[in-house]
Parts: structure tokens; sequence; C-alpha cells
């Protein structure tokens, strides 16, 4: 394959990656919201947060937000299926073998370090991996708590669950903290006013 055609194969991806900036978290409608979070918001936050739970854990920062900038980049091909509707899908396709279809034609060495980036999210085994893992349950945690802050009465269920499964003493820490945050208490303190 010539170098042209590598480059034309990553340039399709950088198109394809940027239909996730319009692909809505589907699980957000069954709580009521009308126009829920896209997976591209959620990946960006999640990377931020991964890499602020891999500092406090004593992992690779940047290592961690860059497994969670990937991790949910399978989504411009599968939709972002909740879990409700992952209990209908027979043969769920694995994360590796979409990364796997995605990166096909790509330059080999920048393939084979997105394929392993991926493997290594989903074998759930390296502290940057459980980190961006964290990061992904805390960022759905903490847009559960904007939505209920905005009215949104019937996403408690998404917040306790994405709390429970937070396994990290970082990550649960930082979760407590958030529970015990308003969601404008940052704008308060900028402003010099005293937080709720």
């Amino acid at each position: 394959m010539s170098d042209d055609q590598e480059l034309t194969a990553v340039a399709r991806f950088l198109y394809e990656a940027g239909t996730l900036k319009n692909t809505k978290r589907s699980g957000w409608w069954m709580a009521g919201v009308k126009d829920p979070e896209s997976v591209a918001d959620h990946s960006w936050r999640t990377a931020l947060i991964a890499s602020i739970i891999a500092q406090l854990e004593g992992a690779d920062p940047a290592r961690a937000a860059f497994l969670a900038v990937w991790h949910d980049s399978q989504e411009t091909r599968t939709g972002d299926v909740n879990h409700l509707g992952k209990r209908y899908s027979k043969g769920e396709a694995d994360p590796r073998d979409i990364t796997a279809d995605q990166v096909a034609g790509m330059p080999e060495g920048l393939a084979d370090a997105i394929r392993a980036l991926v493997g290594e999210y989903e074998a759930k085994e390296s502290p940057e991996a459980v980190c961006a893992r964290d990061a992904d349950k805390l960022e759905c945690m903490i847009q559960g708590l904007e939505y209920q802050a905005q009215g949104y009465a019937d996403v408690q269920r998404w917040v306790d669950n994405s709390r429970g499964r937070i396994t990290t003493k970082s990550g649960q820490a930082l979760a407590d903290a958030v529970l015990e945050t308003g969601s404008l208490d940052w704008l308060r303190a900028a402003l010099g006013e005293t937080p709720r």
C-alpha cells in the first residue's frame, strides 16, 4: 500500500471520528433527557478525569487520558448502545475487532499503536486502564448530577450505578467529593461567593 493510500485511510478515520460529536449518549433518553450529551462530549471530560485519577493513583496521567480518548471510538460504527439495548444484541461486537476494522489501511505503526491502546483499555489490567475506566464511570455520575440539577429526576439510577462501579481509592474519594459539591459551586467560588 502506498503512503498516499495509508494517509487517505487516516483521513477517512478523522472524518469518521467527527461523527461522535453528533452521536448522542442514548441511555439518558430513558431518563427523559431530551438532548443528551454526545459521545465526544463524554470522551473529552472522561480523558480529563482519567488524567486526574491517574495522577492521584501514581499512574501515568497522559497514558490514562490517551486510553480514555479512545475508549468509545468504536461507537462511530455501533452507535451508543445503552445497557438495556445490549441485553438484546446478539453477539455484541468486540471493541478490539471494530478498532481493527477502523485502522485497516493506516500506516502499520499507527494501526498497531491504536489496536494496542484499545486492547489495553479492554483488558482492564494496567493501572492506567483501571483509572480510565473509573473516569468513564465518574464522568457518567457527574453528568447525571448535572442533569439532575437541570430538573431530570429520573437520573438517580445512573448516578448510583456509576458511583458503585468506581474501584480506585482516588476515584471513590473524588466521587464522594463530587457528591458533596454543587454543580455551580465552581462558579460561586470563582466569583468570590459562598458555595451553597
